[in-house]
C-alpha cells in the first residue's frame, strides 16, 4: 500500500530515533546503510522529512538526524502525508482519479473498508512504538 519512498521515510525515522534514544545523531550514510536504501535517495527522503519539520539535522561534528522533541508522537499518518500528501487517502482502490459513493470503480465498496482501517492504523501508529517494538525485539528494521 505505502510507496517506496514512504517506506524508507518510516525506516529512517524509526532507525533515527532508536540512535537518538542511545544519544547518537546519524547521518544520511549511516542510515542509508542501516535500513538498506540508496545513498542518495535517501539523502533526498531525509531532506523532505526535515523541511517538513519530522526530523531536524545538524552538520559537522556532532551533527546527524535528530528529533526536536523526541517525546512528541510522529504518527505513521503525519509521514505519509509529509511524503506523499494529504490527497494519498483519498485516492482510489482502482486507481481512478475521481470515484465517490455517486461514481464508484469497480473497487470503490471492497476497497474502502480496506482504506478506512488503514486510515485507522496509520493514526494510531508512531515512529516511536515502532521503535519500542524493535528495541524489545518483537520486530526487526533490516531484513534477515
Amino acid at each position: 500500500m505505502l510507496g517506496k519512498t514512504t517506506e524508507y521515510a518510516i525506516r529512517a525515522l524509526v532507525y533515527i530515533y532508536i540512535q537518538n534514544t542511545d544519544g547518537k545523531r546519524p547521518g544520511f550514510k549511516e542510515i542509508a546503510k542501516m535500513i538498506d536504501s540508496p545513498e542518495q535517495f535517501t539523502g533526498k527522503v531525509l531532506q523532505n522529512l526535515t523541511r517538513a519539520n519530522i526530523v531536524s539535522s545538524m552538520k559537522g561534528r556532532g551533527g546527524g538526524f535528530f528529533f526536536n522533541e523526541p517525546t512528541n508522537p510522529i504518527t505513521l499518518f503525519k509521514v505519509i502525508e509529509a511524503v506523499e500528501g494529504a490527497e494519498y487517502f483519498l485516492k482510489c482502490g482502482f486507481g481512478l482519479k475521481r470515484c465517490d459513493v455517486n461514481n464508484p470503480c469497480p473497487l470503490h465498496a471492497d476497497y474502502a473498508p480496506v482504506r478506512d482501517s488503514f486510515f485507522k492504523m496509520v493514526n494510531e501508529k508512531t515512529i516511536q512504538s515502532l521503535a519500542n517494538k524493535i528495541n524489545k525485539r518483537e520486530a526487526t528494521l533490516n531484513r534477515l
